[in-house]
């Protein structure tokens, strides 16, 4: 053999900066022999649904066989509940599988992606392992900057990524600047416009761009939606997008055969009954959200005002050491370097008393390691 196999993969693979999921919190405790709380990774405090809990318990018997690799009966729960056709849904394994099929069906070598700095990684990772161009333009006050991304589109402009609400700020744009966003890129490009939704439910404002109905009649957006976020449902990997039915078509020739089992399936189906569950997860977010906040200001602690279920906090230095010091707590929350915050970290809101202990841990490395003049 001349050279080892892993210098023949492609170079523009090698050079991809892999996602870094959080820190298991089964692995933090087994290291540091402690008790911890993990708000690193966005997920719902409350767990899941407990509708989606029993049929999770019905359906296990039936886990010797292969599930149905269409997802017939979620797509049509699906379709009534936002009004579009089946054929407008595509369910895959979360929203993961479909971010990446989307660059791996439009993009060829040497064409642009399309996305923000400051925001989830699985974008960039998406444009660049399909060997395309990724471009992206700053952030407006933590926020997408839907204008200067519309001029940032050339003719080699094949996919376009935004987050709404974006995954790390936490920030969103309303429904008539995106409105307006879309026909610009009309008007400029035949490039697809995926819009993730992850963190959509949490979000109280009328201006809001919850646009699952348009995925099904623009030809140039498709939306993307998860059953991780408030649902409770991350461990069972199960999300859908809303989207040209021509395009979901082709996308579904590349997707992994039963890329979301029977059980995930039959949670997810039970999980979309289950209002008061979904209720409660907001409204416990949102008394989570005015405890932290409330806490950080009197502190002095600077943060970007956030609509989803967690919080980009910001210091005068480099974070890192700030997570650290927080593990050792017990407490595991992200340090956004590596998503473009070096200064900052990400913190989940938990249940109050998960917060609680967030709270008084951060207060305690505060005072311990850095002046309080300096945060």
């Amino acid at each position: 053999m001349s050279r080892p196999l892993h210098e023949r993969v492609p170079q523009h693979i090698r050079e991809i900066d892999p996602y870094r999921p959080g820190k298991p919190v089964e692995e933090v405790e087994r290291e540091l022999k402690i008790r911890a709380i993990k708000l690193a990774s966005n997920e719902n405090p409350l767990g899941p649904s407990p509708l989606a809990m029993e049929a999770v318990r019905q359906t296990l018997a039936e886990s010797h066989r292969y599930p149905d690799d269409g997802a017939h009966y979620l797509r049509e729960k699906l379709s009534r509940r936002h009004n579009v056709p089946m054929e407008n849904i595509f369910v895959g394994e979360g929203s993961s599988e479909l971010i990446d099929l989307a660059s791996r069906i439009l993009l060829k070598p040497g064409e642009e992606g399309l996305t923000a700095e400051g925001t989830f990684p699985l974008y960039w990772i998406a444009i660049r392992a399909s060997g395309g161009k990724l471009v992206k333009v700053p952030l407006r006050e933590h926020t997408y900057d839907l204008e200067a991304i519309s001029r940032a589109i050339t003719p080699q402009t094949r996919v376009i990524y935004l987050a709404n609400p974006n995954n790390p700020t936490g920030t969103m744009f309303g429904i008539g600047e995106f409105e307006k966003f879309l026909e610009r890129v009309s008007g400029n490009s035949d490039a697809l416009v995926v819009l993730d939704e992850a963190y959509c439910d949490y979000v109280e404002h009328e201006d809001f761009s919850r646009t699952a109905t348009l995925g099904a009649t623009r030809p140039n957006l498709l939306v993307l939606r998860t059953f991780s976020k408030v649902y409770g449902l991350a461990g069972m990997r199960v999300g859908y997008g809303i989207g040209p039915a021509g395009l979901l078509l082709e996308m579904n020739k590349l997707r992994t055969p039963f890329n979301t089992s029977n059980v995930a399936q039959a949670a997810a189906l039970a999980a979309l009954d289950d209002a008061a569950h979904v209720r409660q997860s907001v409204d416990t977010n949102c008394a989570g959200m005015k405890q932290v906040t409330t806490k950080l200001s009197e502190m002095g602690v600077r943060y970007v005002p956030s609509v989803a279920n967690f919080l980009l906090v910001e210091l005068a230095r480099e974070s890192k050491p700030v997570a650290e010091a927080l593990l050792r707590l017990g407490v595991i929350v992200r340090p956004m370097a590596w998503m473009g915050f070096p200064n900052a970290f990400r913190v989940s809101v938990g249940t109050g008393e998960e917060n609680k202990k967030f709270l008084e841990a951060f207060a305690q490395v505060l005072s311990g390691t850095l002046e309080r003049s300096k945060v």
